[in-house]
This record gives structure tokens, C-alpha cells and sequence, in this order.
């Protein structure tokens, strides 16, 4: 495979937000506010992808609900209406007109029917087109506790190993159940490993069994972070599993990503 830049991260936001209910009857989860380490308020997804331009990223895809388009348009492609901008203090101003720039960057991609996870990405396929691009979760606050970003920490994995990256963490037994969990062979030790199982949301039984990865302490495993560099043709097996109506393959083996 030929290595190319990565140049587009995607980013599903199209889910109902079930699991925050009746908060998201509200506010969809993607909108809701945080406190980033400058002390400004900002809906997660600005953060999220102020993430992925951290790592050189030039291009975003949000995959929204039809009926959400019109809010994520009006974040990051309408200004603030007269009468609140002139109300804004000088600092804010600054930063709505960095919200214009951001939202230049920002192209809004619509999932028609919610069909699940997978399915979302896929209705980014026709915007990657065949390119390597940067996947992440509309519910997932990135922060690294070293100089360099997460998403530039899986953007260097890709150039070193030139095939399909996806970011892992250390994950206790106990919360196996909310996870998907992965075994393999350590290619750099603590560093990079080369997946050969990944089965989501194992037993505790079957992962003491078959998901041990070498120097993991007993009662911890190596566990999706929700962060992946992936190539084009995940498009294809997604394909396959949407015209064959599958939800979920249980236990599957990364390198047929390569």
C-alpha cells in the first residue's frame, strides 16, 4: 500500500444519544459544553476537532441526522447575528471570527437513516474518497498527558507502520463489559502492537482465556480508545456488512484492514 498523506478526519455525530437521556432530549451529546485547559466554554465537538487539526489534519467530515444539519451549519458556518456579536467582549469576538476559519475547514455529511455505527461511516465514503483518514468519536474527549496530541501520536504510528493504526488503553477486568478488547503481538513493548483478535465486549472469562497480551498485569487488558487511522478500504467490508444486513462481527482480525 502506498503511503499517503493524512490529509481528513471524520467524525459520526448522527447516534440519539440513548445512554445520557433525558439530557440529549435537550442538547445532542456532541453539543454539550466542557471546560477546556484555557478555561473556555466549548461544545465537545470543537474540541474534537481543534484535536484533529492539532495533528495537521486539513479537512473534517461531521456526519449528521438531517434533522441536526441545521444546528451543526449554524455552529461552524453562520456568524453570530449582529446584535449578540456586538455584545461580545473583544476576546470573544477574536474567537468567533476563529470559529469562521474553523467552520472553512468543516464540511457537514449526512447519514439519512440511523442505521448504526458502521453505517455512519460508511456515508462518508463518497468525501474520503481513497484516502487514509483520521476516525473519530463525537463523544470522546482527547487529552494527552505528554506534548503531543493523541491524534498526532496515531498519525506518527501510521507513518512508521504505513497500514490501519487504531489507539488502545489499559482497561481494568471489571469494565470489560463497555469495551472492545484486543490481543496481539508487541511489535515496540508498551509502544506498538500488531493486533491478531479484537472481540467487543468479551466476558471476563473469555478474556483471562484468549485476550492476555504480554506484560498486561493480570486483571488488565488493552482496550479500543475510540481513535483510528484507518485506509479506504474499510469501505469495502463495511459495504459488505451493510448489503449483507450484519450489525456486528464479534471477533475479527485487524490486519484484513492493512
Amino acid at each position: 500500500m502506498q503511503k499517503n498523506k493524512v490529509r481528513k478526519a471524520v467524525i459520526p455525530v448522527a447516534g440519539f444519544g440513548t445512554r445520557l437521556f433525558p439530557a440529549t432530549k435537550v442538547v445532542k451529546k456532541e453539543l454539550f459544553p466542557i471546560i477546556d485547559r484555557d478555561g473556555r466554554a466549548k461544545p465537545v465537538i470543537i474540541a474534537i476537532i481543534e484535536e484533529a487539526i492539532s495533528a495537521g489534519i486539513t479537512e473534517v467530515g461531521i456526519v449528521v441526522q438531517p434533522d441536526d444539519k441545521e444546528v451543526f451549519v449554524d455552529l461552524f458556518k453562520n456568524p453570530p447575528k449582529k446584535e449578540l456579536f456586538d455584545k461580545l467582549s473583544l476576546e470573544n469576538k477574536e474567537y468567533s471570527r476563529y470559529l469562521e476559519d474553523l467552520g472553512s475547514k468543516v464540511t457537514i455529511l449526512l447519514q439519512e437513516e440511523q442505521l448504526g455505527y458502521g453505517h455512519a461511516v460508511f456515508c462518508a465514503k463518497d468525501w474520503v474518497q481513497d484516502e487514509p483518514f483520521l476516525l473519530m468519536l463525537g463523544d470522546h474527549v482527547y487529552a494527552s498527558d505528554i506534548e503531543k496530541s493523541c491524534a498526532s501520536q496515531i498519525l506518527d504510528v501510521y507513518e512508521q507502520v504505513n497500514r490501519s493504526v487504531v489507539s488502545l488503553t489499559t482497561t481494568p477486568a471489571e469494565n470489560l463489559h463497555t469495551s472492545g478488547c484486543v490481543t496481539g503481538v508487541w511489535q515496540e513493548l508498551n509502544s506498538i502492537l500488531e493486533v491478531t483478535q479484537l472481540y467487543e465486549k468479551p466476558t471476563i472469562e473469555y478474556a483471562k482465556q484468549h485476550l492476555r497480551v504480554e506484560g498486561m498485569a493480570e486483571n488488565e487488558f488493552l482496550c479500543i480508545f475510540g481513535l483510528y487511522l484507518l485506509s479506504p478500504k474499510i469501505f469495502d467490508f463495511l459495504a459488505e456488512h451493510i448489503n449483507q444486513n450484519l450489525r456486528r462481527t464479534r471477533r475479527i482480525s485487524i490486519n484484513i484492514f492493512s
